[in-house]
Formats: C-alpha cells, sequence, structure tokens
C-alpha cells in the first residue's frame, strides 16, 4: 500500500490557509476514501475500515451537495479536478 500516491490539486499556500474550505475538506475525504478503498481490496473482511469508509463518503457526499446548492462553479471545478462523480 503507497501512502503518498496521490496527487495534490491544492496547492501547499491553500492547504495552508483553507483548512476550513468545503474544497479542502472534500479533497482531504477524497484521499481518505482512496486510501480505504486500496486497504479493503487486501483486507475484504475489515469491517470496521468498511465503516468509516460509508462514514466518510456520506460526509463527503453531503458537502458536496452543500457545495453544488451554495456555488455550482466551484462545484463542477472541484468534481473535475478530483475525478469523483459524473
Amino acid at each position: 500500500m503507497v501512502k503518498n500516491s496521490f496527487i495534490s490539486v491544492i496547492s501547499q499556500e491553500e492547504k495552508e490557509e483553507n483548512k476550513g474550505s468545503v474544497e479542502f475538506q472534500v479533497f482531504h475525504f477524497t484521499n481518505k476514501i482512496r486510501r480505504l478503498t486500496s486497504h479493503l481490496e487486501l483486507h475484504q473482511k475489515d469491517y470496521l475500515s468498511q465503516r468509516g469508509l460509508r462514514k466518510i463518503l456520506g460526509k463527503r457526499q453531503r458537502l458536496l451537495s452543500y457545495l453544488s446548492k451554495k456555488n455550482r462553479i466551484r462545484y463542477k471545478e472541484l468534481i473535475s479536478h478530483l475525478d469523483i462523480r459524473e
């Protein structure tokens, strides 16, 4: 399992400034989801990790729906950068 194989879309300066922004939180959850998914490919019966994955997926889904309601342009840019949905 490779931990740091995910490409950072958000620059280092933006990470320092906007840790509470919706984009950063979705980016962070996406990296966690990808790590957990690769972990679960090796360990199919790790039910606690499956539960954690479902919780993170729900949080990311709620944040993305919030962002799509508030600012559709930022939402479209974010999902295109992260290659999620559509």
